[in-house]
């Protein structure tokens, strides 16, 4: 049976592939093997289509803003929020940027990184009704100007990503090298950092605030984030592993569903038991893949610019979390955004509810035999 939540998603939606240009399409394509189901070749004739308006686009605003971001900067060092995927990186994005002093990019940056700066102001005054109100896969707010993940506006540049596995989720897992940018060549890499660096001056060029970066594919990054950006800080966020491998197995199912270049079902009862156990794995190793750099390397960031917190506290006492966090990294004066977090704690977050899962006896034992280093350092 079908999860409701995508059955009402619109199909004139936009998906996370409509920003490319022609280049970083036909290599998704390509990677892909152009195997489109046929219920989606529609979605694949309109994202063709708006390749060539992406590459004029971006044309116009390179010749319009060209002073800006030649001169572009970052407004103070960067804030990257780190943790696997269902633990809370999303709602501590959006606590974090309720305070004015630091800003992120937007969904509808990451999902049109090449053109933003021309185009934004349009797309967000005219075309909010594209979204729907709500993320399929969690039920939390959905909107352009919404905090989003980067990786998004990474793989609309053309540069590979583990996220290109949801265009052609049959084909499994793709680019995994890329979620601790190990095994890849030096030119590779660099390739791959300048073009975050540039992604974020550009959003700088927007926003003129420090930038709060989110992406759980970051977790495993940290040697190479540290490096290129030397005084960022690093927020850590942990959830019990019974709950996050339930979440994330969901998370992708659904992502899939929604913004696969095939038709697959959205629900764990319409799969087979070879393809939930395909699943299953996957997840189970990319957790072992991010935290396996993660722990490598953590020890070699400065004390003041990494802190630790569990997805459990901030929903117990969010006030209190997030004075840990700007306190631990020195990131800010709490006291100018206390009211507005306890505001939030006072009001939206009553209605904020987690979901609940249960797990087999056979599938806990899994998790502590796969996952057992981040249960004993996570305390779970």
């Amino acid at each position: 049976m079908a999860d409701p939540s995508l059955n009402s998603y619109p199909f004139y939606c936009p998906r996370f592939w409509h920003g490319m240009r022609p280049t970083a399409w036909w290599g998704l394509l390509k990677s892909g093997q152009f195997a489109v189901s046929p219920s989606r070749v529609p979605m694949a004739v309109i994202i063709t289509s708006a390749t060539v308006w992406n590459t004029l686009l971006t044309w116009i605003q390179n010749l319009l803003f060209r002073r800006q971001l030649r001169e572009a900067e970052l407004h103070g060092p960067p804030v990257f929020i780190i943790g696997h995927w269902r633990s809370g990186t999303t709602l501590l994005h959006e606590l974090i940027v309720r305070d004015e002093r630091f800003s992120s990019p937007s969904t509808y940056q990451c999902f049109a990184p090449s053109h933003f700066l021309l185009t934004q102001w349009f797309f967000r005054t005219f075309f909010g009704w594209l979204l729907p109100g709500k993320r399929p896969m969690d039920n939390m707010d959905a909107g352009w100007d919404r905090p989003q993940e980067d990786e998004f506006a990474l793989v609309n540049l053309g540069q590979p990503s583990p996220y290109r596995r949801i265009a052609f989720p049959k084909q499994g897992a793709v680019d995994m090298e890329y979620l601790d940018l190990e095994g890849i060549t030096d030119e590779a890499r660099s390739s791959w950092l300048q073009t975050l660096q540039d992604f974020m001056l550009r959003v700088s060029v927007s926003t003129a605030r420090p930038l709060v970066i989110k992406s759980p594919t970051h977790t495993g990054r940290v040697k190479y984030l540290a490096k290129a950006f030397p005084q960022a800080k690093f927020i850590h966020i942990s959830r019990d592993p019974r709950s996050l491998f339930p979440s994330t197995c969901r998370l992708w199912r659904s992502l899939d569903a929604v913004q696969g270049l095939q038709a697959v079902p959205g629900d764990t009862a319409d799969y087979s038991p070879e393809e939930v156990e395909k699943m299953d794995e996957y997840v189970l190793t990319c957790l072992e893949k991010m935290y396996a750099a993660f722990h490598a390397n953590r020890d070699q960031i400065a004390k003041h610019h990494l802190v630790d917190i569990r997805y459990e506290d901030l929903i117990a006492d969010p006030v209190a979390t997030l004075q840990k966090v700007y306190e631990n990294l020195r990131l800010a004066d709490f006291e100018t955004v206390r009211e507005e977090i306890q505001t939030w704690a006072d009001t939206e977050h009553q209605a904020y509810k987690t979901n609940s899962h249960r797990l087999s006896t056979e599938d806990e034992q899994r998790l502590h035999q796969r996952w057992g280093e981040y249960f004993t350092r996570y305390g779970y």
